[in-house]
């Protein structure tokens, strides 16, 4: 098996070496941006993107080494991909290297370690220059040079290189090796993944608080800190969790690689791709090196709204004795909205809502902003204004009792209880390791507003419990939260009070 394994390996090395052994000896060809016919880019949540640069590219026939310029500096090596839409096309690559270190007089000096530059010397009377050879020693902390009777540190003059070495380009550049092209033009399109490019939904809400209407407008705010400019690109945004591989330390590779069709472009659409939704922008826009643009993903307006005043306590309150927990607390102000109807019914990706609202003399104010997740359609988006300062509530905990033998007391209360556990159930929990508390609680809420107020009370309670006691019925949200509708008058205060029985 070894021996026949050999025998088919054998064969491809040395034709892979030899074809790397040529391509050594041929002039390098470089392709730029002018050769691009078109570059589309897909942008992810996580400064993630896909680029796919489509160029025309003038080969020879057989191998070709190929500089292709202007890629992005944050490229990731090993997901590059070249491909040509020519059917009949045999160009296959055989080797790939991406150049991290870009034409700079640091990496220039670094290049030229151990080999002579010529030191250039001005006669500050006469003008006149003087050319001395030398020869770098050394740069770590400064430029240490060796001259024919000498050593001087520093830099005495203006250095002058023979040359720039082929490792390096003013611009980020994938080198290529090509084999089997033939003669003209060729179509080739590189893709690859890069960090650098990212994007984010951003929304700007105006509020019409008397008619609970609210006009909303999408944007999308994209950032290019990749290294190059994307001149006209095609846009696709990507609104989801892509899962992804923590990158090993950036270093140069190399890989081999067999040229594919093409795929095809998508249209213009909103869609489903896999597990998350896929935004392509109508009209190509411009990404300059390190510039943030805004572009309209969305305008709906009278978008029908509700408001909320939500108070939530913690379940710290429930497992020992306080004296006085909190004074004058304040409700969170939420307006909330379904992703339904014209305009809207469509995915939201994930971002931050900004909510403004005209004051009596048309000024247009700032109320609040607050972080929304993706929103399928037909969900509920709610966003969170801040505190409201015309109510405010106090808690008082009334009771705090730990009782010893608690089961015959929690068993017989059941009894009395709807929508609370079965009596069976309590007995099946009722065990010597567990104890039992029992606490009361008062929640006094006022309200200066001039209308009446209706406030969500929530309260996250810990373990297995069972409500005793209560000023107003409750409704079970989940195990561990009870809420409370309460009514509270125009300038006037209601009082919540409950008791509840705990198992922890």
């Amino acid at each position: 098996m070894l021996r026949t394994l050999c025998k088919t390996l054998l064969p491809l090395i040395l034709a892979t070496a030899s074809v790397k052994g040529f391509a050594m000896h041929i002039e390098e060809k470089t392709t730029q941006l002018q050769d691009q016919q078109q570059v589309s880019i897909t942008i992810y949540n996580e400064n993630l993107a896909l680029v796919r640069d489509l160029r025309h590219v003038p080969l020879e026939k057989g191998i070709n080494k190929l500089a292709w310029c202007d890629v992005s500096a944050q490229i990731r090596p090993e997901t590059a991909l070249l491909r040509t839409p020519e059917k009949t096309s045999s160009i296959r690559m055989v080797e790939q290297n991406f150049d991290f270190d870009l034409l700079t007089p640091e990496k220039l000096l670094e290049k030229y370690l151990g080999r002579s530059v010529n030191v250039i010397y001005v006669n500050p009377a006469t003008g006149a220059e003087t050319v001395e050879a030398a020869i770098v020693l050394s740069i770590s902390g400064g430029v240490v040079l060796k001259f024919k009777d000498r050593i001087e540190t520093g830099t005495p003059g203006r250095i002058a290189f023979p040359d720039v070495p082929g490792s390096l380009h003013d611009h980020p550049t994938l080198s290529l090796v090509l084999d089997g092209a033939t003669p003209g033009k060729h179509e080739l399109e590189l893709s690859y993944l890069t960090s650098g490019l990212s994007w984010q939904a951003d929304y700007v809400a105006r509020l019409d608080a008397n008619d609970g209407r609210l006009d909303l407008s999408g944007l999308v705010t994209l950032a290019n800190h990749s290294g190059i400019a994307y001149p006209d690109a095609h846009l696709q945004l990507v609104s989801g969790e892509v899962n992804q591989v923590t990158p090993e330390p950036p270093q140069a590779r190399k890989m081999m690689a067999m040229v594919a069709d093409a795929a095809e472009y998508q249209a213009v659409r909103e869609e489903s791709l896999s597990e998350y939704h896929l935004y392509s922008l109508p009209v190509p826009t411009t990404l300059a090196e390190n510039q943030s643009k805004q572009i309209t993903l969305m305008s709906v307006t009278d978008i029908p709204v509700s408001q909320e005043f939500l108070l939530r306590g913690t379940n710290a309150y429930y497992f020992s004795r306080y004296s006085n927990l909190d004074d004058k607390l304040k409700p969170v102000v939420l307006i909330q909205f379904k992703n339904e109807g014209e305009g809207l019914g469509v995915p939201l990706p994930r971002g931050t809502i900004r909510v403004y609202q005209n004051d009596s003399r048309d000024n247009l104010q700032f109320l609040g902003e607050d972080h929304i997740d993706h929103t399928a359609k037909n969900e509920e988006v709610r966003v969170k204004l801040g505190k409201a300062t015309d109510i405010t509530a106090m808690r008082t905990q009334t009771d705090f009792q730990q009782l010893d033998t608690p089961s015959r007391r929690f068993t017989e209360t059941a009894t009395d209880i709807t929508a609370m556990r079965t009596q069976t159930d309590f007995q099946q929990l009722d065990t010597p390791s567990r104890r039992f508390t029992e606490t009361a609680h008062q929640i006094e809420i006022h309200n200066a507003r001039q209308e009446a107020v209706t406030i969500r009370v929530q309260e996250p309670i810990p373990g297995d419990w069972m409500m005793i006691s209560e000023s107003q019925p409750h409704t079970k949200s989940s195990a561990n939260l009870v809420e409370w509708l309460v009514k509270v008058p125009t300038n006037q205060k209601t009082i919540l009070s409950y008791r509840v029985r705990i198992k922890h």
